[in-house]
């Protein structure tokens, strides 16, 4: 079974933002693996909280700007 899994900052991506995530990360195991991978691929999108990471030894909080609007 193809897993992929991504971690982005909390409200970095909007709901059909991960929606097309999916599909095309489905589409892509499909291209490597065939069609029938399809029905048994798993996407996994975790949405890390403001302070749950860091950067350049600094702990991270996305910027309003960059906030997903659904």
């Amino acid at each position: 079974m193809p897993f992929a899994n991504f971690k982005f900052p909390q409200a970095a991506m909007n709901k059909a933002q991960k929606e097309e995530l999916v599909h095309r990360t489905t589409a892509m195991l499909a291209e490597y693996f065939g069609e029938g991978a399809k029905a048994h691929t798993m996407v996994l999108i975790e949405e890390v909280p403001d302070g749950g990471y860091a950067r350049s030894d600094e702990v991270f909080i996305i910027p309003e700007a960059y906030r997903a609007r659904d």
